[in-house]
């Protein structure tokens, strides 16, 4: 029998395909930035909440809060300018706006509501509270309003169900609080990571001017597909020649069976020295993971632009995932491809569509479709075989992976 959160809704197959708002009007002023890249922030400015007088901003606050890891995330993302045009949690209208039309108010798309969760009964608007991640300041937060959120019409749109079998929906009703608040942030620190998640800012300032710059999404190691899929992704025939790739990896809370950030981390550093290809940059986006499929292909697209992306790569099956009871995928292979691609003109990104590579005996990576054409002998190697030879500490196929990859895995077991 499938689990449902609070209600008994049924989803259809299209129900988290919510048409946006209209898109916002000409008249209302955007403040460009001037860093020469093609993409502008989404909204037009790019938002910086750090402030210089820390001081100040401590002392207005009545309540500390600590913050969960995905909460930190979204601090984060919101003081440095990430989720740019906001400028702290959503406040209802905002919050239902987004769910139902995946929208702001004033018709600006938006992928996924970024939402303050308490269980907290004494939290009310007008307080102000200093947000910590252990001993350390990262924030206040002036609340200004408190509501009980529809959290199975949050599953049913965001997620296309509310079938607690999906990581997102399981998220939203075992981990959220009850109520949601509004809130203007102020940033204070940013958070102390094994890994330096660079700001937009600084991402911005280390791209190159005046070119298309691709963004790569991932949340596991790169292994060797991966990394042919974004290199051969710069010859798309949607970017300029001399476009580049930023591979962004999200170092965030995902799902339980993930690798841990810090050890992906280690894997991209290495991978990243091993390969020093001057058409690729990296940087790490502390972003935690909905699983939510197409809604969560335009949220990455749309941080990716205020880092200064003009596309983004999108792969079969992005962000998907599959039921924890009977292990059917939520999600269509191509659902997040479509849905990007119809609204990459309103987003102002470029929907680049990963190319199904297979690796042949015969002549390395090519895509499916060659393969099958010139009847080449494909080679595979499943992810619980790979898993468990690298429990074992046995060879892995260097078409598969790459050596300096897999003993980083191997010795963070």
């Amino acid at each position: 029998m499938k689990l449902l959160l609070g209600l008994s809704l049924v989803a259809t197959a299209s129900a988290f395909f919510a048409p946006s708002a209209p898109i916002r009007s000409t008249s209302i002023a955007m403040s460009a930035v001037t860093d020469g890249l093609r993409a502008q922030p989404h909204g037009g400015t790019l938002i910086d909440l750090m402030t210089e007088d820390k001081a100040a901003a401590v002392a207005k606050c009545t309540k500390t809060i600590q913050l969960s890891p995905r909460q930190l995330c979204d601090v984060e993302l919101i003081m440095n300018g990430g989720l740019s045009p906001l400028t702290g949690f959503m406040e209802e209208a905002s919050y239902k706006s987004v769910v139902e039309n995946m929208a702001l108010p004033d018709g600006l798309m938006f992928g996924l509501p970024i939402v303050f969760d308490t269980d907290d009964d004494s939290l009310q608007p007008g307080d102000v509270a200093l947000l910590k991640d252990g001993d350390r300041e990262i924030a206040t937060i002036e609340f200004t309003d408190k509501y009980t959120p529809d959290k199975p019409l949050e599953c049913l749109k965001c997620y296309g169900t509310s079938q607690i079998e999906h990581p997102g929906s399981l998220m939203v009703a075992t981990q959220r609080g009850k109520y949601y608040m509004g809130g203007k942030v102020t940033g204070l620190n940013l958070p102390i990571r094994d890994f330096v998640c660079a700001t937009p800012k600084e991402v911005r300032s280390m791209l190159p001017a005046d070119k298309d710059v691709v963004a790569f999404q991932c949340r596991n190691p790169i292994h060797r597909a991966h990394y042919e899929l974004f290199t051969r992704a710069l010859d798309a025939p949607e970017v300029d020649e001399d476009a580049v790739v930023l591979v962004h990896p999200t170092c965030g809370p995902t799902q339980a069976d993930d690798i841990p950030g810090t050890v992906r981390y280690k894997t991209y550093e290495v991978l990243k020295e091993e390969t020093a290809n001057p058409r690729t940059y990296w940087a790490y986006l502390p972003y935690s993971m909905h699983m939510a499929g197409p809604r969560e292909a335009i949220q990455h697209a749309m941080i990716r632009k205020n880092y200064g992306c003009t596309a983004f790569i999108v792969g079969r099956d992005m962000a998907g995932s599959k039921s924890s009871v009977t292990g059917d995928d939520f999600y269509g292979a191509y659902d997040a491809q479509d849905l990007l691609k119809s609204k990459a003109s309103e987003l102002g990104v470029k929907a680049v569509p990963s190319l199904n590579l297979v690796y042949t005996e015969e002549e390395g990576y090519v895509t499916a479709d060659e393969a099958e054409e010139k009847k080449l002998t494909k080679k595979s190697l499943s992810g619980t075989k790979f898993r468990k030879a690298l429990r074992a500490g046995e060879d892995i196929p260097e078409w598969f992976a790459f050596k300096s990859v897999v003993k980083v895995l191997q010795d963070n077991q």
